[in-house]
């Protein structure tokens, strides 16, 4: 449009531009061009530098470095990636041993408990128990079209910490973005998915702030159908898409998982992530103590929904060793609230059943009480050579029952799993302490201890996601996750002569080596829709974004 000489851009184009500058997969701020704000209207909405993605990561950063916590901090990036994804994901990609336990944990668990307190703009969906005849109405978003992996939860059991009920959304916001930055998944084709029914978190409910429906959490039958209603209108929204369950209660988590898996391309990372996880860091620690697998003796604290998946996948690996499953499962001993699980516990849980040791194996044993086993006379009879920990009991693993561990095993390995560091079961530097530095040690969070590795399920998840999207799988087997743990085993510590897992700036090269291996697993078990010709390491990076601007 032409008034007096003059070209006049037209309302509807300052609407455009506004919207352009406020949709993070499209706002490039200062690094628009000069030609672009030409085009697009953008002058006098942004301030007259042309900045470049470099010198923008060089500001985030400066900014970074003035705040105060390490909260506030993840406060700070959660706001960068509502306003520009790519700026958000080139921080974190050129920087990930910086920015990991920024955005996941530890940090994410108290960006949980504090997610009413920052939530700003819409990002993901939350669907809520009133709602739950609209699913399949807000599932049609057309901006929606893209999506390939959905991270969902119903912030019962995030991480340690409990029920957070709509705060527990800052869990898939978080690993969504870690698919992103290690597996490469384009950030418009993942959608965080917080299922909302309700918190039996007093503190949380009564939050004056609580951005959640405010209501006891519901269960039985009515969970039952809101769940089998959600999975209805994904699978007909999207019928490839693979899903990811996270952070659901224990029998939850198991039932889901079961119900589910042959339904839609599925799995829960708390069971089958950190086992896999686990597991693989277990391959690689016993290249250094020189004991097989089928001969150590692995005490597991905690046997929850992760601690069960952790102990299933090594009876597993025995078993593919040569054991059978009753010697596999003769290598194992479970101890969780009510002390050692033996068989004659009444109403075990299910997936503690088949945990439970015999009864008369203990008649003999040695103990400090008269009550129930505990974990340090279970130390104390068993002399473990490994020792797991998933229990979410902050120093669980004090100093007898690991001086009493060390004191019948050369090289002890010890996994304090429980995240986030609040909950962890020891600290890494007390165990190697007590241990005389004999100790082979992996945590759930990251300690800053030298020589000790983080064994957090960011080395197998985003890599098995990957792979079967690659493969374009109709599940997630079981063999495909063995395989995920067995490649991470034999990485070992590639690039890391100090720690068993490879180090954080190489998770893109985890990631991408485990979904070559998990997609050719896909295929040998059959549930591939792709050759495995075609699945070559190169096809592989192909698939794998990279944070640049268009």
């Amino acid at each position: 449009m032409i008034v007096l000489g003059r070209p006049v851009i037209a309302p509807h184009a300052h609407a455009a531009a506004r919207a352009l500058l406020g949709d993070p997969l499209t706002n490039k701020g200062t690094a628009f061009s000069e030609a672009e704000r030409d085009v697009l209207g953008l002058h006098g909405l942004l301030p007259p530098h042309v900045g470049t993605l470099d010198s923008q990561i060089a500001r985030r950063r400066r900014a970074l470095d003035g705040m105060a916590d390490d909260f506030h901090r993840y406060a700070f990036l959660r706001e960068l990636q509502d306003s520009n994804e790519v700026l958000f994901h080139a921080l974190v990609q050129h920087d990930l041993p910086r920015m990991l336990p920024l955005v996941y944990t530890p940090t994410v668990g108290e960006g949980c408990e504090r997610f009413s307190e920052i939530w700003r703009r819409p990002r993901g969906l939350f669907l809520s128990y009133p709602n739950r005849d609209k699913i399949a109405d807000i599932l049609a978003d057309p901006a929606l079209d893209r999506v390939k992996v959905i991270v969902v939860s119903d912030g019962e059991r995030i991480l340690g910490l409990g029920d957070q009920g709509a705060g527990g959304m800052g869990i898939p916001i978080g690993k969504l973005a870690l698919y992103t930055a290690c597996a490469g998944i384009h950030p418009a084709e993942v959608l965080p998915i917080l299922l909302d029914l309700g918190t039996d978190n007093a503190e949380r409910r009564n939050d004056p702030l609580y951005v959640g429906w405010r209501n006891p959490r519901i269960r039985g039958d009515e969970y039952d159908a809101f769940v089998e209603t959600f999975v209805e209108a994904v699978v007909e929204r999207f019928p490839s898409v693979l899903l990811q369950w996270e952070d659901f209660a224990g029998k939850n988590a198991y039932d889901l998982l079961e119900r589910y898996r042959g339904t839609l391309l599925s799995f829960n990372d708390d069971i089958q992530g950190t086992a896999a996880t686990a597991t693989g860091t277990l391959l690689a620690a016993i290249r250094h103590t020189g004991i097989p697998l089928t001969e150590q003796r692995i005490v597991l604290f905690g046997a929850g929904a992760a601690g069960s998946g952790v102990a299933e996948m090594l009876v597993r690996a025995m078993m593919d060793e040569g054991l059978d499953e009753a010697a596999a499962r003769a290598r194992l001993w479970a101890v969780d609230r009510e002390g050692l699980i033996l068989s004659d516990i009444p109403r075990l849980p299910d997936q503690q059943v088949k945990l439970a040791r015999d009864a008369a194996e203990v008649v003999g044993w040695t103990r400090s009480g008269s009550q129930q086993i505990g974990l340090f006379d279970t130390v104390v009879n068993v002399r473990p050579t490994v020792l797991i920990g998933a229990s979410g009991q902050m120093g669980a693993f004090g100093e007898p029952v690991v001086r009493a561990m060390a004191a019948g095993c050369d090289r002890p390995v010890i996994f304090p799993l429980s995240n986030p560091i609040s909950r962890a079961e020891a600290h890494p530097a007390d165990l190697l302490a007590w241990t005389d530095g004999r100790a082979l040690v992996g945590t759930g969070s990251p300690f800053g201890v030298e020589g000790v590795t983080q064994v957090n399920n960011v080395y197998i998840f985003p890599g098995v996601g990957l792979g079967a999207i690659a493969a374009g799988a109709l599940a997630v087997t079981d063999g495909m996750f063995m395989a995920a743990a067995r490649a991470l085993g034999e990485l070992g510590g590639m690039g890391n002569a100090a720690g068993l897992l490879p180090p954080i700036d190489r998770l893109r090269d985890v990631a991408q080596r485990i979904a070559l291996v998990v997609a050719h697993q896909a295929v040998a078990d059959g549930v591939a829709t792709v050759v495995k010709s075609v699945l070559t390491p190169e096809h592989i990076a192909g698939m794998m974004w990279s944070a640049t601007y268009d």
